[in-house]
């Protein structure tokens, strides 16, 4: 455990990807199985402990701290973990710290998932009385699953390639073939064993992304073929071994949430597409990324959500046709064999994204500068003899988005951020104006400013405080914030009955007052 909270600590307090990169290979070379596989699986967000939830740790606090100490701290600090670790201490009773460092996090972690909902708090407190305050923090943040120090699950998979002298794209391949604690995956990795046989069995592989189009450049549309890029997520469906999984361009299984497009892929082979929601104000074409949204997430789907937000894919590409891979192919070349597969599938469930002509680049920009209408993000470009390569291969594929659409809000309320920003005020919600005069939400933004900026918006928050609701501040209505959004929806989940989609902070608007903030009826007018 002592090594693994060694790790955080330097994780949380490195910026540089290369650095990090550096750190995780090390300790998953120096760390022994299985403690450096379930560090792997807490980094990448496979770590699952039932009966060791937040309202566990709450009340841990509640028993061992004085309440309103360990609120006041909290609200402080920013984060339970923290706050708890540091406190524990004090609350111990006289018990001595004793880090000898024989507690793994291997053998901690499976102790706990082991251990009954009625004997696991009782565990956990044990723990933390045999740790000093940076192990209780790692291990707190392991058993809750609420590891948060810059390292997404692409990173820690890259770290594990680097460390070891593999391609990333081939541990990807693999991955989901692995379970936690990774001891056939790190066989592989020391040269112990062969690569593990993915054949048939329904693995995630790695998508092919593209490279922002800038406004200046321009291509020979002889040389690459359009299509719109929908408002949806991107998805890849598998099928092998008589199983079908869905997965996200991260490569989690989203499958649960969307079983009526599993249940309708029965073709072997593995597609790539876009996830949309048949929208009923859309006369059942492709609906708005806010109907998208009501099934995103859920471990279960009734019947009536399948009913009402019914799902299908619009396919892109055929990575592989029954156990034939197609990667290699160029892209003219899948996209005939894309042609005669799509009309095999359920047409409820998959249709074919269609190719765009345009008389030449000035022209498809006119059809590009429209796309808002049309309920699309923007164009994809791609190139006819591409493969299918994993990641972003310049020259390849281009994505050219509309512009993002604009408004002048309020900031209404704040919060305090986690991780590296748990010391700040980072987390902004913003309104507009009613006709009435009422200031209603709009959105909720926490990036799209610099360090600098966070400084001071973070000063503002604290020097103009009028309420305070828990960890939420309420501040007085008087900044103004230029914020940047890819399309607004209808929603009756918010009280303006609206909802942004991608909102970041563009601009600081020192120089004009909130009364000239813009109207809950100009957004009404960009809605898609």
């Amino acid at each position: 455990m002592r090594a693994f909270s060694r790790l955080l600590d330097d994780l949380t307090y490195t910026r540089s990807r290369n650095a990090k990169l550096r750190l995780i290979g090390d300790y998953l070379k120096s760390a022994p199985d299985p403690d450096r596989g379930i560090a792997l699986a807490a980094l990448t967000g496979q770590v699952d402990i039932p009966h060791v939830k937040p309202a566990v740790i709450r009340r841990l606090a509640e028993e061992r701290i004085d309440p309103v100490l360990y609120k006041m701290s909290r609200d402080y600090v920013g984060d339970s973990a923290e706050t708890l670790s540091l406190l524990w201490d004090d609350a111990a009773d006289g018990r001595p710290e004793v880090d000898d460092g024989t507690l793994g996090l291997g053998e901690a972690v499976e102790r706990l998932k082991a251990a009954s909902r009625s004997e696991a708090p009782a565990l956990l407190a044990e723990m933390l009385d045999h740790l000093d305050a940076s192990g209780r923090y790692a291990l707190i943040k392991v058993a809750t699953g609420a590891l948060r120090v810059g390292v997404s699950a692409r990173l820690a998979k890259q770290a594990l390639a680097d460390a070891f002298g593999l391609e990333v794209d081939a541990v990807e391949e693999v991955w989901h073939a692995m379970e936690p604690p990774f001891t056939d995956l790190f066989a592989w990795a020391e040269g112990r064993a062969e690569p593990p046989d993915v054949a048939e069995l329904p693995v995630f592989r790695p998508f092919m992304l593209a490279h922002p189009l800038e406004d200046e450049k321009r291509i020979d549309l002889r040389d690459y073929a359009a299509e719109w890029k929908w408002d949806g997520i991107r998805v890849q469906i598998v099928r092998a071994g008589g199983e079908t999984r869905l997965y996200s361009r991260t490569g989690d299984d989203i499958g649960h949430s969307f079983p009526d497009v599993c249940e309708a892929f029965d073709r072997d082979g593995v597609v790539d597409g876009e996830l949309l929601v048949r929208g009923a104000e859309q006369g059942g074409q492709a609906g708005s990324f806010n109907a998208l949204q009501q099934r995103l997430g859920r471990k279960n789907v009734s019947a009536k959500m399948q009913r009402d937000f019914p799902a299908f894919v619009r396919l892109y590409d055929i990575l592989f046709e029954g156990s034939e891979d197609q990667r290699e192919q160029a892209w003219e070349r899948r996209r005939e064999r894309l042609e005669k597969f799509v009309p095999t599938l359920d047409d409820a469930r998959f249709d074919l994204s269609q190719l765009i002509e345009a008389d030449s680049f000035d022209a498809l920009g006119e059809m590009r500068d429209a796309a808002r209408d049309s309920g699309v993000e923007g164009l994809m470009l791609k190139r006819r003899d591409s493969p299918y390569v994993a990641g972003r291969r310049t020259g390849l594929w281009y994505k050219w988005k509309r512009d993002p659409l604009n408004a002048d809000c309020v900031m209404m309320y704040a919060q305090r951020g986690s991780g590296k920003r748990s010391s700040y005020f980072s987390d902004y919600t913003f309104g507009c104006w009613t006709e009435e005069g009422e200031l209603l939400p709009v959105g909720k933004a926490y990036f799209g400013f610099t360090d600098e900026e966070l400084k001071r918006l973070d000063r503002f928050v604290r020097r103009n405080t009028i309420n305070r609701f828990g960890p939420v501040r309420e501040v007085e209505k008087s900044l103004v914030l230029e914020v940047a959004f890819d399309s607004i929806h209808l929603s009756a989940r918010h009280k303006s009955g609206l909802a942004m989609r991608f909102p970041r902070i563009s601009r600081i608007r020192d120089d004009k007052p909130a009364e000239e903030a813009d109207r809950i009826e100009t957004l009404r007018r960009m809605v898609t």
